[in-house]
């Protein structure tokens, strides 16, 4: 399997605001909304000096006010990159598992109070800023991301008493829907309906297309683990971020 392609999927379906391409680097800003899309993705290689390419990035994202990183995976290019990066004072911070889920097996969800839309707004878009805790300014440029996203998207919410519970985003490109956002209430949690959500949103992405589902997930989040594990998702490598203070 071509492990790369993850990488491009991600980067299409987690989408910026804006991007740079700098010779051969992909360069993503979002106004700091998360680290996905506001670091450089090194998955290309050139023939351009290492230490002048990274001080030219440090220097674009310095005028952008944003705090630089890089997201080191097995493909990035050139190869010796992150110990290039450790050199210089770069810090490793939030390795995170990228898994994997064949879905030609998937369980059938029993809890099915759940409704899905194409478009972030309304009820789903109240819930994903209250669990996650979003500043009014990051809730709107979360808002300018979704409609960012090109292939098909579903915005699922899980209700329990007329309340929604839990919510997630999930993304159909290329045989693969990409799981995003994923979170469930404070109130709620380790009651089952995160994973009612989420089966409920694969049965949604193979209705779609996808036969295949991807996720990342921070790896020493240990409940989120066990949880996708539970659902059969495997890991299949890592990425970590480089940053500097």
């Amino acid at each position: 399997m071509d492990y790369k392609m993850i990488e491009e999927l991600a980067l299409n379906n987690w989408p910026a605001l804006t991007t740079l391409l700098y010779d051969g680097w992909v360069l993503r800003f979002a106004e700091g909304y998360t680290k996905r899309s506001n670091s450089v993705s090194p998955l290309y290689g050139s023939g351009s000096d290492l230490e002048l390419k990274i001080g030219a990035c440090e220097k674009i994202y310095a005028e952008q006010g944003i705090r630089i990183a890089f997201k080191i995976t097995p493909f990035v290019q050139p190869e010796h990159l992150d110990a290039v990066l450790e050199r210089k004072g770069y810090s490793l911070i939030d390795e995170t598992s990228m898994q994997t889920l064949a879905l030609d097996n998937l369980s059938e969800p029993r809890l099915k109070d759940v409704r899905i839309t194409g478009e972030a707004g309304g009820e789903w878009l109240d819930a994903y800023a209250r669990m996650g805790r979003l500043t009014p300014a990051q809730l709107a440029t979360a808002q300018r991301m979704f409609a960012n996203i090109k292939t098909k998207a579903g915005y699922m919410a899980q209700y329990h008493n007329g309340h929604i519970v839990s919510c997630g985003l999930g993304v159909v490109e290329r045989d693969y829907i990409g799981l995003y956002g994923i979170m469930t209430d404070a109130e709620y949690r380790n009651r089952g309906f995160g994973e009612q959500m989420i089966l409920n949103l694969l049965q949604w992405g193979k209705a779609n297309g996808a036969n295949h589902s991807y996720l990342a997930v921070v790896a020493n989040n240990a409940p989120a683990q066990a949880l996708y594990a539970k659902i059969g998702y495997k890991e299949v490598y890592r990425h970590w971020y480089r940053v500097k203070e």
